[in-house]
């Protein structure tokens, strides 16, 4: 019996570089808006990623998109896709 099964991939998110100082490593926010459940106001949250840039192409300020990988490392797990 021939089992196979590809995995369709983890999350995909846009965010902003905002550090590349690391060696092979930048670190990417990313921006969300949520409602607030009382006050129903919707706030902006945001949240840093650690994201594996080979070859380190990314500048701070590019938009860039990000995907889930396996873990890399403690706190990276997520790899640079496309840099706009």
């Amino acid at each position: 019996m021939s089992t196979e099964t590809k995995k369709t991939g983890g999350r995909t998110l846009r965010g902003t570089v905002v550090s590349s100082k690391m060696k092979d490593t930048c670190t990417v926010a990313v921006e969300r808006y949520v409602k607030h459940p009382k006050y129903k106001k919707f706030l902006r949250r945001t949240k840093k990623y650690l994201v594996h840039d080979a070859g380190n192409v990314a500048v701070i300020g590019d938009k860039v998109e990000i995907k889930e990988v396996k873990p890399i490392s403690k706190r990276k797990s997520f790899a640079l896709v496309t840099n706009k």
